[in-house]
């Protein structure tokens, strides 16, 4: 069964038990400076898992594309992705384990016709915070999971939350036998043996976790995941989702063009070309910071694996346009954004290749060094320096060290790198709030004068602006926009006073629902549209702004402060950005 096939019967078996499809999510967050990529279903959701209503209903259903960076430099192996599809249904304060376990079920068995004898479960086995969840074994029991095939384990396997602090629930999770022989008479799901592989995860979020302790949610929530590479491997008998359909093509275009037949660098190649078109495709840039230095050391990362494998630079756009045709089915926008992805990605091998000359001269000095000092090894700091600073590769800096009949330090160089991942994972595992970094007084505010910003630019600058990304904490604000060149004084001055001409009218701000169609009609601004459902909210601020959001927002604009802008800067090519604060 192909990928599509799987993504399009998870989709109508849920639309047919009553939940809304609601589109994906972009890869970019809006608004959230806690996470670089959205990584779960439950990221743009979290809003609503706290009691906010969703304009779509109690019961939604979608599929969300995520981006995960804490195992960049595993991938290559025969498991890791950096992007990947989650597909979702959710439950808001609507049903609850019961009958969210018993389609869970259905689908795995009737939809998918995994055979009942393939399936286990885990549950949570309860410690002082929440009590053993024996309400979701018998559950498993009721819908048909065989004697012996249910397992409970403590928070670190069957408990979910985002970072430290948010929603979160004990949770049940959904396992299939491989076929693989046990490895021991004590062979379970928790083993990593490869017998047993995750599934699916249900989330029973019914708590709020700070930094006090947990205390319960005001509704009840499920919260599901279903991986569809990986289910798309098992339903094939693969062995990894480097022989599915989704790679196939590109898998067998590298290994037509390359020279050296080196299977992790293949996948290597195959994963961060997907991973970096569909980063590109919703908006990320290249660039030293945030997501735009993920983005880079992907396609960099790529790059140095394509020299591996012997493959002409020239042949990116050949391997973009094998890929665009392979996954344009499940992801139109690719083939809707193909031109700006190839330039993206040649200019960045373009910069890349000046790069790798450059980290070849600087290794060229510190040998001519450590000569003088009669060494034979190149220090490990040098090694991660040419690695962090310059992009080198540590395994071009070991090539170019045999050939001058010297060795490098990788001790200490690896020592730093780990260090280096360590400080990467934090970042990139901080928690999520959904929508703003926090739903304080301060932050709402600072959520509402975006809206005043973003019509006070088109104002003074003309209607060609356009959002083009958010952040927002309870300090400042940060708003991207296009535009294609540095505004005047004059005009940074004009935008910030009638910003402030708006907040001190103390302008009512309304809400309301409508179709998609109502609201692009009654002439509110739609930032990204594609992704919206059904229903929308529209913000209306006073006779001055009216957009398309999820909100929340101040309910007048009196008491927001004065408005100052701080900054005006280049954020990338044809876009802008403002840094400004709310003075009280």
């Amino acid at each position: 069964m192909r990928a599509i096939e799987i993504r399009n019967k998870y989709l109508n078996f849920f639309k047919n038990n009553g939940h809304t499809q609601i589109p994906s999510a972009s890869l970019i967050p809006e608004n959230d400076p806690s996470v670089l990529f959205t990584t779960a279903g439950m990221q743009p959701l979290v809003p609503y898992l706290l009691g906010e209503k969703h304009p779509n209903g109690t019961r939604l259903t979608d599929y969300q594309k995520c981006v995960r960076t804490n195992d960049i430099d595993e991938v290559g192996d025969n498991r890791h992705l950096t992007y990947f599809e989650m597909l979702g249904n959710w439950s808001l304060g609507d049903y609850f384990k019961e009958e969210s376990i018993k389609m869970s079920f259905d689908f795995l068995t009737k939809e998918l016709q995994i055979p009942v004898e393939k399936l286990s479960v885990t549950c949570f086995a309860g410690d002082e915070d929440c009590p053993r969840d024996e309400i979701s074994a018998e559950c498993w029991k009721k819908a048909g999971i065989l004697d012996g095939h249910i397992y409970y384990y403590g928070k670190d396997d069957n408990w979910w939350i985002a970072g430290e602090e948010g929603p979160c629930g004990p949770d049940t999770e959904m396992f299939y036998d491989t076929g693989k022989p046990a490895c021991g008479p004590d062979c379970q799901p928790s083993c990593d043996c490869g017998k047993y592989v995750e599934i699916w995860n249900n989330v029973f979020m019914e708590y709020f976790k700070d930094r006090n302790g947990y205390s319960k949610l005001k509704q009840k929530n499920v919260d599901t995941g279903l991986g569809l590479e990986r289910m798309a491997m098992l339903l094939q008998g693969k062995e990894t989702p480097f022989d599915t359909e989704i790679f196939a093509p590109i898998m067998a275009k590298l290994e037509e063009l390359e020279k050296e037949d080196i299977i992790e660098s293949r996948r290597i190649v195959a994963e961060h070309l997907r991973s970096s078109m569909m980063i590109i495709s919703d908006g990320g840039r290249p660039s030293n910071i945030d997501r735009g230095y993920v983005l880079r050391r992907l396609i960099r990362r790529m790059i140095r694996h394509m020299n591996k494998l012997q493959i002409n630079l020239d042949e990116l756009s050949n391997l973009i346009e094998t890929n665009i045709q392979n996954l344009k089915e499940m992801y139109p926008e690719l083939e809707q954004n193909k031109e700006t992805i190839k330039s993206v990605i040649i200019e960045e091998k373009d910069k890349f290749v000046k790069t790798l000359a450059h980290g070849e001269r600087e290794f060229l000095k510190e040998m001519k060094k450590a000569k003088e000092q009669e060494k034979t090894e190149i220090n490990g700091e040098v090694v991660f320096k040419l690695y962090d600073t310059y992009g080198f590769p540590p395994e071009v800096t070991k090539d170019l060290a045999g050939e001058n009949e010297m060795t490098i330090d990788m001790k200490k160089f690896e020592e730093l790198f780990k260090k280096h991942q360590e400080k990467s994972r934090m970042g990139s595992t901080q928690k999520f709030k959904g929508g703003l970094a926090d739903q304080n007084e301060k932050t709402i505010s600072y959520h509402t004068a975006t809206h005043l910003l973003h019509q006070a630019l088109r104002t003074i600058l003309g209607e060609h602006v356009k959002q083009s990304g958010s952040n927002i904490t309870e300090e400042r604000l940060r708003f991207d926009f296009t535009h294609p060149q540095k505004m005047t004084k004059e005009e940074i001055q004009k935008v910030e006073d009638l910003v402030n001409e708006q907040i001190k009218r103390d302008l009512e701000v309304k809400c309301e629902e409508m179709t998609y169609e109502e609201a692009k009609n009654s002439g509110a601004i739609g930032l990204f549209t594609d992704k919206y459902g059904e229903k929308v909210k529209v913000y209306t601020i006073g006779d001055f702004s009216k957009e398309i959001c999820g909100g929340p927002h101040v309910t007048h604009t009196g008491d927001m402060g004065t408005f100052k802008i701080k900054k005006e800067e280049s954020s990338s090519s044809g876009v802008r950005r403002i840094k400004a604060v709310l003075i009280k």
